[in-house]
């Protein structure tokens, strides 16, 4: 006995009058519509219930680590090769800014998931339903959920197409970018902690590797990083199945909803798990930080509007081949003054951007 059954033979005890299941239960709806609405409905419900709180909790405790970082002057790194300095506050409001955008991005596709297909029956020309069936059943949906459902203007798109989903795909893949981006810039960060760039220290979760005592592995950026990756690769099964409409129905919503549902739920979690195993725990190693800054001798760009950037490029080549201080070389090649130089060369000032050494 299927549901339709279950319901009408309840339905016929409680009325007292026999319900069919197709010709009663069944009669204005079809799983033509039904389906493509319930992706909608799940998604929607999905995304604000769940993927937007988690999203919201990682970038306020990424702007939180940025606000008591802000202090913290670091090399900056372009092609991942020593660049001018930034403040890690500088460098983690970045992060939250990506995520703040991919919140937003994610809120604007659900604008198109709000309206439902509903009342199409069984091609989109509404075949069985009343006029008015599909907006009454978004109304009262909006009533159930709280969220401003309504009826979509052209049924035939509805169900011949997942146009919404694969927008709202393509979105969560931007997110999972992002959230990758992050998550690969942490490993970097804590590499080493001695032939890397052992800026940070992320939490330690494990007791060490399987054969090497004491290795401490990032695992959470690198599980968050695999989660990325499976939302990518969701995308691009959502994208090939939403294209699968032939003519008056896609036949392959069940994958569109399964893919769709799954990467909500693990970019959520992972966005969480980044956020409170990973992000707010990590200790900065000032000493190592202090150090490289030190050695940095692309710092010599703050002295281009003086010297020009021919003599800035030998003084920081001739600095790194040396294993000189910056500061050192650069008041024996260019005979400025040391304390002149300590001010135009400052890492902190440099972070503010400008022409160095003017106000």
């Amino acid at each position: 006995m299927n549901v339709n059954e279950v319901v009408a033979r309840l339905a016929g005890d409680i009325l007292g009058a026999p319900v069919h299941p197709n010709d009663h239960v069944n009669m204005s709806q079809s799983s033509n519509d039904v389906f493509p609405s319930a992706i909608h409905i799940s998604a929607c419900l999905a995304v604000e219930h769940t993927l937007r709180p988690a999203l919201s909790h990682l970038a306020q405790t990424i702007e939180q680590r940025a606000t008591e970082l802000n202090d913290v002057v670091k090399t900056g790194r372009t092609h991942l090769m020593d660049a001018m300095p930034v403040r890690m506050g500088q460098e983690l409001g970045a992060w939250a800014f990506q995520v703040r955008e991919g919140d937003a991005r994610v809120a604007s596709a659900l604008q198109r998931l709000r309206t439902l297909p509903q009342g199409g029956t069984a091609v989109g020309t509404g075949i069985n339903a009343p006029a008015d069936f599909g907006p009454r059943v978004a109304h009262a949906l909006s009533e159930k959920t709280g969220f401003d459902f309504s009826s979509m203007d052209n049924y035939f798109a509805g169900l011949a197409s997942q146009d919404a989903a694969v927008e709202l795909s393509g979105q969560l893949k931007t997110v999972a970018v992002s959230v990758m981006k992050i998550a690969n810039d942490l490993r970097w960060m804590n590499s080493g902690p001695l032939a890397g760039l052992g800026e940070i220290s992320l939490p330690a979760l494990q007791p060490g590797s399987s054969i090497m005592p004491g290795k401490v592995n990032p695992v959470i950026p690198e599980s968050v990083a695999m989660v990325c990756t499976q939302v990518v690769g969701n995308d691009a099964s959502i994208t090939l199945a939403g294209q699968s409409g032939n003519f008056q129905l896609n036949v392959m919503l069940p994958l569109i909803a399964y893919n769709l549902l799954q990467s909500i739920e693990i970019l959520s979690n992972a966005c969480r798990v980044l956020a409170d195993k990973a992000i707010a725990g990590f200790a900065v190693n000032d000493a190592a930080i202090a150090a490289a800054l030190q050695r940095n001798p692309i710092l010599v760009t703050a002295l281009n509007h003086v010297i020009g950037y021919e003599q800035g490029a030998a003084i920081a080549k001739q600095a790194y081949a040396e294993r000189r201080p910056l500061l050192e070389v650069a008041m024996e090649v260019t005979g400025m003054d040391e304390a002149e130089l300590r001010r135009l060369l400052d890492p902190a000032a440099l972070t503010g951007g400008g022409i160095p050494g003017r106000d």
